[in-house]
């Protein structure tokens, strides 16, 4: 019977998923890379309780995918920002997402990232179908898909792919 943690198992799957593995982590991550950064739009765009995201940040900045910056003093406010060991993670997300466009999104996709330097698509594996270049996310332009029921067009820098509100 597999316990509530993968520790002492030598293999770095189960390492990673001990970081990355619960699924608030994962959509934290994913409004990361659409350019949110602060605690309150995590948790107003996850629908997260405060002390849950709180843990889910600290232990992302503990693993240093996030960096945690001050960005007001009185009252004292942190802004939380993707690392570059954080920025690696974008393969996996796009991988996710693409799966997800594929086999559970039955109106399209909800967001789809589109190359800035050529206007291509996303592979779920990180590259950008038309031009065949590796992307990053400083690489693509978040759109709203068929399947967001919003208008497609540009997402604004921050707003997450979460539900309308």
């Amino acid at each position: 019977m597999l316990g509530r943690d993968y520790s002492g198992q030598n293999c770095s799957v189960a390492r990673t998923l001990e970081i990355v593995g619960e699924r608030w982590t994962l959509l934290i991550l994913r409004d990361a890379f659409l350019g949110t950064t602060r605690f309150e739009r995590f948790g107003r765009t996850l629908g997260v309780a405060p002390n849950i995201l709180a843990k889910r940040l600290d232990t992302l900045v503990g693993a240093g995918i996030m960096e945690r910056r001050p960005y007001q003093a009185h009252p004292p406010r942190h802004e939380y920002l993707l690392t570059e060991r954080g920025r690696g993670l974008f393969p996996v997300i796009a991988a996710l997402l693409r799966w997800g466009d594929a086999h559970v999104s039955p109106d399209g996709a909800p967001v789809r990232a589109v190359h800035a330097g050529c206007g291509g698509g996303l592979t779920e594996r990180a590259r950008c179908d038309r031009c065949g270049r590796d992307l990053g996310p400083e690489d693509v332009e978040w759109h709203w898909g068929p399947g967001s029921g919003r208008p497609e067009g540009p997402i604004r820098a921050g707003a997450a792919a979460g539900p309308a509100r």
